[in-house]
């Protein structure tokens, strides 16, 4: 515990600026910063819908923000790492520039943007889904045959063994406005948008990669392509409707500004006034989810913002570093996340009907797509911060029997809806389908779950019966959901002693989680990967001391590393290490040396996007992870030390 003085001292700089960062509501919002393509494809709408001059300074601020990425060999990066550029990106970032008008074709800048993009292929070698969409749906190429799925499938019953529900929610709001606009001619700002057949790489175009299809339906695609049924005009109402079924209070399609720009065209495509209300209401959502930076005068398009997510973690850590329950801010942070309670069915009562809504979503303005790990976090939150009347006992009830409620019945936990998926779904085999389409279950959650249920202090709710290993301290509160989970989790180790998490980078994300998870709750037959767990994370340790995961792990499905630390990442394998009672003491002084260093530093090891998102072409950079698990991690290892030096242990 060497490092113990300064690791109290870095706790408390970081309590400090949360304090003075919270908003008069009692919320956090900090920014969740992706790459370009959200930035790309509000300034493309702005220039195909005729509203560039009414958002002069948004599109300066934005292509402000866009041109500074820019590589010095012309390309745009997705991470740090990613040595040439990214094709995708560049693309996206190339037509935007030139959809502003700041940027002309013969300027530097764009000159050496088109040599990378040329070099690489040119459009026709894109292959991302949606940079294809947003370059199909503006006329620049040709819908892929194989992407016109009729738009007639709408209206298949989801009975079916494959039905428009057996896709995640996330999937089917971006699905949906993409089909309506596959299915037609339509090209939205035709006339108006720049031209970008000089990075056409010969005559043809189409894309030479498009997403592929086993041949039996690949084979009844294109004939379906070939024209529409008779079905055709009841399957665009049953879109239109689709969509304004779930739009948001701020106008926005469950809260994606990505999946409300795809709305927009749909709407006006099938004949909807750019004046129209919902449209209207849905530009307006788009802009409340810009985050702006006066220092740098720069503007970012948030994919979705991250307040309650960023609200209820932070509150926990705050507690957690000695904060305590009865402080003006922790109070005012209870009663924010008191309210984000959800009280109306969304798309997951589909699989799960009997169970009354009582979760909570990850941004400031979701009332109908709760998910598991911002409902977890709530609820830890508002336990250990009571918020006076604002969440009386029924509200946590609902809420506890929503998490339990949408276990999978594999034992693990999705994020959004369980039993998501079909057997048919492994027939779609664009890139990275399987981690896009679906919501499976995933060890970071099911283990952070099992990690929440294991700090429950009241009795066990009478649906979950006892059947875990009691400890020193008798009956535990868990039940046979969280044994089967703890299961489910000991079956996804890897033979290295990894795990894979899938919402942070990626396996020190899995591994930290599982180890934390499975010690929470002290899970049966688990010693020996726990071990093995808590070894594959020595073994992976920087020279420095920490720890740095390259966000090509998740492409590729296995550990590639950094080649440098980043905190966030150096805090979940520490989190993990000290959750076991065998973890080197050496190893763990000098993980929290470093994380120190890394948040005096406060460079691009920082910036690093160590969130999960599309694999291969999204990756957040959350700003609230600065401070939640550095937070966590130094404040404990501060109470550790303080414990031993009075003569006690330490609390779990």
């Amino acid at each position: 515990m060497k490092w113990s003085g300064q690791a109290k001292e870095t706790a408390e700089r970081l309590r400090e600026e949360l304090l003075e960062r919270q908003s008069p509501d009692g919320a956090w919002r900090l920014c969740c910063e992706s790459g370009v393509m959200s930035d790309a494809f509000l300034l493309i709408l702005l220039k195909a819908m005729d509203w560039m001059e009414d958002h002069r300074e948004l599109a300066r601020r934005i292509a402000q923000r866009i041109a500074v990425l820019q590589e010095d060999g012309g390309g745009w990066k997705l991470h740090e790492d990613q040595k040439e550029g990214h094709l995708e990106s560049t693309v996206e970032a190339y037509y935007a520039l030139l959809a502003t008008g700041y940027y002309e074709y013969g300027d530097p800048r764009m000159v050496n943007a088109r040599r990378f993009i040329l070099a690489l292929g040119g459009l026709g070698e894109v292959r991302t889904m949606m940079t294809q969409v947003l370059l199909c749906m503006t006329g620049q190429l040709d819908w892929p045959r194989v992407l016109r799925i009729p738009v007639e499938t709408l209206l298949a019953p989801s009975w079916l063994p494959l039905s428009l529900f057996d896709l995640s929610g996330h999937a089917r709001v971006h699905l949906v406005p993409v089909l309506m606009l596959a299915s037609g001619s339509f090209k939205l700002g035709d006339g108006r948008l720049p031209n970008l057949s000089e990075l056409v790489a010969g005559e043809s175009r189409s894309f030479l990669k498009p997403p592929s299809l086993p041949g039996p339906l690949a084979g009844m695609a294109e004939a379906l392509a070939a024209g529409h049924s008779p079905l055709y005009p009841a399957s665009l109402d049953k879109g239109e409707k689709f969509m304004l079924d779930r739009i948001e209070p701020n106008g926005t399609l469950l809260t994606y500004s990505t999946a409300t720009i795809l709305m927009i065209a749909a709407l006006v495509s099938i004949g909807y006034p750019p004046s129209h209300e919902v449209i209207r209401r849905g530009l307006d959502g788009i802009r409340s989810l810009v985050w702006d930076d006066p220092r740098h005068e720069i503007s970012h398009l948030q994919i979705a913002s991250s307040t309650v997510w960023d609200t209820a973690m932070l509150g926990c850590v705050l507690h957690e570093s000695g904060l305590s329950a009865d402080h003006d801010a922790l109070q005012r942070a209870a009663g924010y996340i008191a309210s984000r309670q959800q009280t109306a069915k969304g798309d997951w009562a589909r699989r799960n009907p009997r169970t009354p809504p009582g979760g909570w979503g990850f941004s400031d303005v979701n009332t109908r797509y709760p998910d598991i790990d911002d409902t977890t976090a709530s609820l830890s939150m508002l336990q250990r911060i009571p918020a006076a009347d604002a969440f009386p006992d029924e509200a946590r009830e609902r809420g506890d029997r929503w998490v339990w409620s949408m276990q999978n019945k594999d034992g693990g936990w999705p994020a959004f809806e369980r039993e998501s998926g079909s057997p048919l779904i492994g027939l779609i085999q664009f890139e990275q389908a399987s981690q896009i389409v679906t919501d499976p279950s995933t060890v970071d959650l099911t283990a952070r779950t099992l990690a929440w249920s294991s700090r429950r202090n009241d009795p066990a709710p009478s649906w979950v019966s006892a059947a875990v290993d009691p400890g020193e301290g008798g009956q535990d509160p868990h039940g046979d959901a969280a044994v089967r989970a703890a299961a489910w989790i000991l079956k996804q180790q890897q033979r290295s002693g990894c795990w894979p998490g899938r919402w942070g980078i990626a396996y020190v994300h899995g591994t930290g989680a599982a180890i934390t998870g499975l010690m929470a709750m002290r899970a049966k037959r688990s010693a020996s990967a726990l071990y093995r767990g808590m070894n594959w994370l020595l073994s992976v340790q920087n020279a420095d001391g920490g720890w740095g995961e390259s966000c090509f792990s998740d492409v590729a499905s296995e550990y590639r590393a950094l080649g440098a630390s980043t905190p966030s990442q150096t805090a979940w394998a520490l989190e993990g290490l000290m959750a076991h009672p065998s973890s080197p003491p050496v190893a763990i002084d000098r993980g929290i040396e470093c994380l120190i260093e890394l948040l005096e530093a406060d460079d691009w090891r920082s910036r690093y996007p160590t969130g999960g998102g599309l694999p291969g072409h999204v990756y957040l950079n959350y700003h609230s992870s600065r401070y939640i698990w550095p937070l966590r991690v130094l404040s404990a290892y501060a109470a550790s030390a303080a414990s031993k030096l009075n003569g006690a242990e330490p609390k779990s």
